[in-house]
């Protein structure tokens, strides 16, 4: 049928014609959905995997920024998911690599390897491949997986093995649990080079090589020790510069390691002096008048062991103000009590019955405390300034030993100087005046005859 408008062009009619029917469709194209947001709905399978039991995986997926681009994926079409048991991703995982994961830079793998669990596409139990067979799927992180059958018949994806086929079903996707998690090759290459790199660069730089003054050659560094044994540098080498200074570093194991808490171990034994009762003053005298308790803590902790001689209060009372004024003073009177060694009070009377006298290395270089056997106990020094053993095994656990004493120990030189200072001094004597030749002349007369005592000049 021809139809036409009674005083138009064929032109003007066409671009009527063409005008109307974009008016028409326009109506028609803005109803379609702009996102598949929209359909995202709460019986959707990703919905179903944040509120499941596999809650690691879901909280990698917060942390990875996954969430919109896995609602995109179900917007479009159906996946699958291969979710780890909770227990392979918080225990079985290595420490270092789960670190790796969740630092921030390294954002692009977390979020490659968990699209390496999802399947663009339902792949349900029943649609698993023979035991003769094997599936090749591509992921979202653009990698392949296989999914095959273990000859005991399981179904496995890649290595990891299947332990609960269809765990969740819903209309957009399925999830099956796995035993382990998947790593890709790419991410775990990446994971490896980085550790590589890390442990080159953790190399701290040595220094120039150490001459001995002594000899004119370079000194030879120490052989590198296991952790937990010995002391490489005797104590003496490891105490602090000088008293009241901060400890110089120690060398030894448990520096960076801590393989033994010295500290607590200090801290015990002086808790114990004070519940033991009569030993205040040797407390003090570590924790508030010197750093001792601090330097002791310090190279227990290095692998050291010490033995303390603990003077008693009654002890410590004798102590004068002049002993302990001069600077450095308490730290030089403690050093002397304390013994580098591990000695109980049975292993100390067993010497000094062996052996009559046994000389014990102190921290106060080069002077060394005498023990020898007397009464039946151990007495330490000799003469004035002797001590017995009071109190033994006040606290001993295997690094530290504390003995009481009933006295304060000085080095035999000190004894000795003391000792002189406290001579008796001369009496004084008056001259008396000398007589003439005549006046003696005179005497002798008066003493013939017996009247000299008439003459206090005679007497």
């Amino acid at each position: 049928m021809d139809f036409r408008v009674p005083g138009a062009s064929p032109l003007a009619f066409t671009l009527i014609l063409f005008l109307a029917a974009t008016c028409f469709a326009l109506p028609e194209y803005s109803q379609k959905p702009s996102s598949s947001a929209a359909q995202i709905n709460s019986n959707s399978v990703l919905v179903a995997l944040l509120d499941s039991h596999y809650s690691e995986l879901a909280e990698l997926v917060e942390k990875a920024l996954l969430l919109q681009t896995l609602e995109d994926a179900v917007g479009r079409h159906n996946i699958t998911i291969f979710a780890p048991r909770n227990d392979a991703v918080d225990r079985d995982l290595d420490p270092d690599f789960k670190r790796y994961l969740l630092e921030p830079g390294n954002l692009k793998s977390l979020q490659k390897l968990l699209l390496f669990h999802v399947i663009p596409t339902r792949v349900g139990s029943d649609e698993w491949p023979t035991r003769s067979a094997s599936a090749r799927h591509l992921t979202l992180s653009q990698d392949h997986l296989h999914l095959s059958r273990f000859d005991s018949g399981d179904k496995a994806v890649d290595l990891a093995r299947v332990i609960h086929p269809d765990s969740v079903t819903r209309p957009d996707g399925v999830i099956h649990a796995i035993e382990r998690l998947l790593i890709p090759r790419s991410v775990e290459d990446d994971f490896n080079r980085r550790r590589s790199l890390r442990s080159i660069t953790a190399v701290k730089p040595e220094g120039a090589p150490e001459v001995d003054p002594r000899t004119n050659r370079v000194k030879k560094s120490a052989p590198p020790t296991k952790p937990g044994s010995s002391p490489v540098l005797p104590i003496y080498d490891a105490l602090a510069p000088g008293p009241s200074l901060a400890p110089a570093p120690a060398p030894g194991p448990g520096g960076a390691h801590h393989h033994f808490n010295g500290h607590a171990q200090v801290q015990d034994f002086i808790q114990t002096l004070l519940h033991y009762g009569g030993y205040n003053e040797m407390a003090d005298i570590l924790v508030n008048l010197t750093s001792l308790a601090t330097e002791m803590g310090r190279l227990v902790s290095e692998g050291y062991v010490v033995t303390v001689l603990a003077p008693n209060d009654e002890a410590m009372a004798k102590l004068t103000t002049d002993q302990l004024s001069e600077p450095g003073a308490p730290e030089q009177i403690m050093y002397y009590h304390l013994i580098p060694e591990y000695q109980t009070e049975e292993s100390m009377y067993n010497a000094v019955r062996r052996f009559g006298k046994v000389s014990y290395e102190t921290l106060r270089l080069p002077n060394k405390v005498v023990a020898q056997e007397a009464d039946g106990s151990v007495k330490f020094g000799q003469g004035d300034g002797s001590a017995y053993l009071f109190d033994p095994d006040i606290y001993t656990d295997g690094r530290i030993s504390v003995q009481g004493i009933d006295g304060i120990l000085f080095p035999a030189e000190e004894v000795e100087s003391q000792s002189k200072t406290k001579t008796v001094q001369p009496a004084k004597i008056v001259a008396r005046p000398r007589r003439g030749k005549l006046m003696e002349v005179a005497c002798r007369m008066l003493n013939a005859v017996g009247q000299n005592s008439r003459f206090t000049t005679c007497q």
